[in-house]
């Protein structure tokens, strides 16, 4: 059954993630982590870090101890993001994890059909994700997360419940590892009108690297690839680069790339250094502190900070 798992998987991918449209919930789609920001959202094929529960399940068996992230977003405006995660592993049964995604839009002004404000309301939404991994076979592992995800505005709300199926296959000798997952496959429970919408639904590969002979370690993902593009070559638009240069084993340079916000972001014929990121990650005994930011152009940036531990 193990072996059929990556085959079940590309069944997925191929056949069933074209059919989801992206409508709603899209902060799903938003980089919580500090680290995972500055390589662009290139994170897919990583496995060190807690965080990849909410990119690539089947990387949680190849993190070490029991480690701990918190990571909290400034966004636009009164914006804001937090995110909590954890894994750990259980001996003969494979590593478990843990998740949790939040989001404020702040308050807002309520008023009548008049204009007669008359008190506030607010929005946010929120995700809860419970996740396992497991080996298949020597180097080559799996992981799925169950999610649900809950939004809500004034007195309005909309459930929905998800799964992420992923696999991450490894070569320690060249330190290489790929990866491929599938995320936010699910449906509403319930739905703030009549209609049922869909999730967004992202179906991503990605691969990484640290070279031998330099502290570098350089990633590329590849995201919505079952999405609808006016050709083959437009269906490899979504992609995104990163690098992470090891000064020393206290302090990290990280930067990134993502080519589809960059796209997103253009303002007529400018997009000034939208789609680019840059961070720093700084080791302290167990601790690590991480920094990310975000460039959305014209319109400005996003700063992100994570502290991730082990004990």
């Amino acid at each position: 059954m193990k072996k059929l798992f990556p085959i079940i998987l590309v069944g997925f991918l191929l056949n069933f993630g074209s059919t989801f449209a992206q409508n709603t919930y899209e902060f799903l789609r938003v980089d919580m982590s500090a680290r995972a920001a500055a390589l662009g959202g290139s994170f897919i094929s990583y496995f060190d870090d807690p965080d990849i529960i909410f990119y690539n399940p089947a990387g949680m068996m190849l993190t070490k101890n029991s480690p701990v992230s918190f990571s909290f977003t400034k966004h636009l405006l009164d914006v804001n993001l937090a995110s909590f995660s954890y894994s750990t592993e259980l001996q003969n049964i494979g590593r478990v994890g843990a998740a949790v995604k939040y989001i404020n839009y702040g308050t807002f002004d309520r008023a009548d059909e008049f204009g007669n404000r008359n008190g506030e309301f607010g929005a946010g939404e929120l995700a809860l994700l419970l996740g396992y991994a497991g080996t298949l076979d020597k180097n080559f592992y799996y992981g799925a997360n169950a999610k649900i995800i809950y939004s809500s505005i004034e007195d309005h709300s909309s459930s929905a419940v998800a799964l992420d199926l992923g696999i991450h296959y490894t070569i320690p000798s060249q330190q290489i590892n790929i990866a491929a997952v599938v995320l936010n496959l699910g449906t509403q429970l319930s739905s703030f009108i009549n209609t049922n919408e869909d999730l967004p639904v992202d179906v991503a590969i990605g691969i990484s690297k640290r070279l031998k002979n330099l502290p570098l370690r350089l990633s590329l993902d590849f995201h919505k690839l079952t999405e609808k593009r006016d050709d083959f070559v437009q269906r490899f638009k979504a992609f995104a680069v990163g690098t992470e240069f090891y000064l020393s084993k206290v302090f990290i340079l990280r930067f990134g790339y993502n080519n589809e916000k960059r796209s997103e972001l253009k303002v007529g014929t400018t997009a000034g250094i939208a789609g680019f990121s840059a961070g720093l990650g700084v080791n302290i005994s167990d601790y690590r502190f991480d920094y990310g930011y975000s460039s959305l152009g014209l319109i400005g940036g996003l700063h992100r900070i994570s502290l991730v531990t082990a004990f």
